[in-house]
């Protein structure tokens, strides 16, 4: 059982569709954290264009850089979008140290199955990259187009390898622990490093057939360049295209990168919708 009600607090006076702005509200369910969500509703006449679900990165929200931008973007392109906190982050219930992959999971699909119709494209940032996969494979059918904004997939199991033998016993002691985290201090909990080893996909292939867009930056001190390759190689999609920035980190939030993000988004979702026949492969 799930509903929905408006979000309430001198915050969000702005967040109505009478005021220009986007929709807000929240997605209360049994068995699960409250989701706060924000919602572009698609122009008048949008036709079949897919609905965009942004997916923030660990420890981040939906009101980030990128997710502003694109749903900025997608109020002026006329598609449909919506962006919500996954559970333990920004608006949305839940603890963050006892979070796992496996929820946010479980998050993305309630958004999905309840706040949405038709075809959709996942947009993921870093962690949210590697959940959109997770959830794209859960919904074939409905998830037509993925697009990884320096996707962190199986991020857990190199968090676990690069554990000190100090901060393994503070771990095991303690529960949680304190990670660098693109170079800002971040404690996680046992049961997201414990829970996440039942999700890793690198290591198989990958039963996704939607057309995919990888945009990575090469000097992204968090999430290796290479690693953009590793998981197109394990796809199983014929449509995978990596896009790589030479002086981009791991943010990708400067003018020029949200620039490239909107391109690529538009390209997408334009081919999502039969505007734009995918480029043949070679």
């Amino acid at each position: 059982m799930t509903a929905t009600s408006d979000l309430t607090g001198n915050s969000e006076k702005m967040c109505d569709p009478s005021s220009g702005r986007d929709a807000c509200g929240i997605l209360t369910r049994e068995g699960g954290p409250s989701i706060a969500y924000r919602r572009v509703p698609g122009a008048a006449g949008a036709g079949n264009l897919p609905t965009v679900v942004f997916l923030h990165g660990l420890a981040s929200d939906m009101s980030g850089t990128k997710a502003t931008a694109l749903a900025e973007h997608a109020k002026a392109a006329g598609f449909p979008f919506i962006r919500f906190d996954m559970g333990g982050h920004g608006k949305s219930g839940g603890r963050f140290t006892a979070c796992t992959v496996g929820g946010w999971r479980d998050d993305t699909l309630a958004v999905i199955d309840e706040l949405t119709e038709g075809p959709l494209v996942l947009v993921g940032s870093s962690m949210g990259g590697w959940v959109a996969l997770l959830a794209a494979v859960a919904r074939p059918a409905r998830v037509r187009g993925l697009m990884g904004i320096a996707a962190a997939p199986d991020f857990t199991e190199t968090i676990r390898s690069a554990l000190t033998e100090a901060q393994r016993e503070t771990l095991e002691r303690t529960g949680e622990v304190e990670i660098a985290d693109d170079g800002e201090a971040l404690t996680i909990g046992r049961p997201l490093l414990e829970e996440g080893r039942h999700h890793v996909i690198l290591r198989d292939p990958i039963a996704y057939l939607g057309a995919v867009r990888l945009v990575q930056g090469m000097r992204d001190a968090s999430v290796p360049w290479r690693t953009a390759y590793t998981f197109a190689e394990h796809l199983q999609s014929a449509d995978v295209r990596i896009t790589l920035v030479k002086d981009g980190g791991h943010r990708l939030s400067r003018p020029r990168d949200l620039a490239l993000l909107v391109a690529t988004l538009d390209d997408l979702v334009a081919q999502v919708a039969g505007r734009t026949p995918a480029a043949p492969a070679v």
